[in-house]
């Protein structure tokens, strides 16, 4: 048994989504969550400004003597996943937008990719359709100010309906019966999305998938912690209070502590 933190870091409050599905499989490993808010959103950024954001958030989360670090970023670990388990001996984990169960779940064979622009332009994105997505016509589109909207707590009403409304457009023209949330932070925004879409469309993400298999690398490892329930702690390079209130607004994590 391991009693250290798991580390999870994002480019902002988004890998929350990841960090609840995390606490609900494993509920007695405490979480230690970075949000690099500084620097977010990642999206847009060059490769190289992704790479040196996600070393030095696994370093930081190193340093404090995690075991384990899931990249609660889809663009973070496509540009720079790599060179993290290069660098850094201990698991890391990455996450990939849910193209495979989306492939297998469409009844009308076009699925939507809800992502930024760096995750679809990363070579991992890439690799992903033309593994699993054979078959399946893939529609990806890019969404440019979605994260801002999440991180400023704003995941329903006027101004999160009208940005998905133009958003998604292409997708609902293309007769999409189910859409891969992307990015992290779009779980978040599940309920309009699913307002904008249409009941007969299915949304997935990857954070069940991503809690699944660090369940078995620790398992695997005869790392999990054995005692009470585990809490969040929570780290940011931007400002603690603006941080603290949109994690307020956006999630009541439950019996999730945060300290």
């Amino acid at each position: 048994m391991n009693p250290l933190p798991i580390g999870i870091f994002d480019s902002g409050v988004g890998g929350l989504s990841v960090a609840r599905e995390i606490h609900s499989l494993l509920p007695a490993e405490p979480l230690l969550y970075l949000a690099d808010t500084a620097y977010c959103p990642y999206g847009g950024r060059s490769v190289d400004e992704i790479r040196a954001r996600s070393v030095a958030a696994v370093g930081t989360l190193y340093e404090r003597g995690v075991k384990a670090v899931v990249v609660a970023c889809n663009t973070a670990t496509g540009a720079a996943l790599e060179l993290l388990r290069a660098e850094f001996p201990i698991p890391i984990l990455g996450l990939e937008p849910a193209v495979k169960p989306a492939a297998q779940a469409t009844r009308v064979g076009r699925v939507g990719v809800m992502a930024t622009a760096g995750t679809l332009r990363s070579e991992r994105f890439g690799r992903l359709v033309s593994t699993f997505a054979q078959g399946v016509e893939v529609f990806a589109v890019a969404c440019p100010g979605l994260v801002e909207l999440v991180e400023a707590g704003e995941t329903e009403g006027e101004l999160a309906l009208g940005a998905l409304s133009e958003l998604l457009a292409p997708l609902r023209e293309a007769g999409v019966d189910t859409i891969v949330l992307g990015c992290t932070h779009y779980p978040f925004l599940r309920e309009a999305v699913a307002e904008v879409m249409g009941s007969g469309v299915t949304l997935l993400d990857s954070g069940r998938a991503v809690a699944n298999h660090l369940d078995r690398v620790l398992r695997d490892a005869d790392a999990l912690a054995d005692g009470p329930g585990g809490e969040i702690r929570m780290l940011t390079t931007g400002n603690p209070a603006a941080v603290a209130t949109v994690v307020q607004r956006l999630e009541d994590l439950g019996d999730l502590a945060r300290a």
